[in-house]
């Protein structure tokens, strides 16, 4: 049964213990096509299980998680990634023995981008083709034939990212996306992110501890206590809410 063509992401009761700690309690939750959403919350609130659950990585007790309509609760990752869904990590996981170039092209193939050609070496052209797209969208062209361990902490968030866009997903996870990156490349990062996914319809979900990022990029924010959510709407309607203001963002 297919679901609401306009909800990219659809999670219903979703409950997960760990042992006397409850990490997920009943959360009902839509992400439309094409909007930006924030999670928000102190460390242990839940946002961390929450994303592990929707991308496969952790099973939830209960509940159901449906990707455009497609039921994939206990699908494995690898799977869920097939189906759309792709993940930059806090921790940029890149290959530092392989050019950004290479780095992109094994992501590319890793995640299945959809090539229109039946034959190797064309698919791997496609492949090549895509990846040389997204440089030049992000401006990296300079750094296409460098290694990440000689890239700033910006440069090597924007690969992590750009290696979860070159597999085409048609909703992006962007965990702590400007984690590590300095206090002047921080906007730039975000912008440049994006930028590379306007246009594509594309859902993204930040999980972002910086509330000058939340407050600027998103369309709506959610906020987590204790495995719950407590506020959904609009950043302001968010950040005015004396639970986000007492438990989350630590203002009086």
């Amino acid at each position: 049964m297919m679901g609401n063509a306009s909800i990219a992401l659809e999670v219903r009761n979703l409950n997960k213990r760990f042992g006397s700690i409850i990490a997920a309690k009943n959360i009902n939750l839509d992400f439309n096509e094409g909007e930006i959403v924030s999670i928000i919350g102190t460390n242990g609130a839940g946002k961390t299980t929450f994303v592990n659950m929707v991308t496969g990585h952790l099973k939830p007790d209960s509940g159901s998680i449906r990707l455009f309509g497609t039921e994939i609760t206990h699908w494995p990752s690898r799977k869920i990634v097939s189906a759309g869904l792709g993940r930059s990590f806090q921790i940029p996981q890149l290959f530092d023995g392989m050019s950004v170039l290479d780095n992109l092209m094994t992501a590319a193939v890793i995640g299945g981008a959809q090539a229109r050609f039946p034959w190797e070496n064309a698919v791997l052209l496609e492949h090549e083709i895509l990846c040389a797209h997204f440089i030049e969208k992000l401006n990296l062209q300079r750094y296409r034939n460098d290694f990440p361990d000689s890239l700033a902490g910006g440069t090597r968030k924007l690969l992590d990212i750009v290696m979860a866009l070159v597999a085409r997903p048609k909703l992006l996870l962007l965990d702590e996306p400007t984690s590590g990156v300095s206090e002047e490349e921080k906007m730039e990062v975000m912008e440049k992110a994006l930028q590379a996914v306007e246009g594509e319809r594309m859902t993204t979900i930040l999980i972002e501890h910086d509330m000058e990022i939340v407050r600027h990029f998103s369309d709506r924010v959610l906020a987590f206590v204790s495995g719950e959510v407590v506020a959904d709407g609009h950043p302001d309607v968010v950040f005015a809410n004396p639970v986000v203001i007492k438990s989350v963002t630590g203002q009086t």
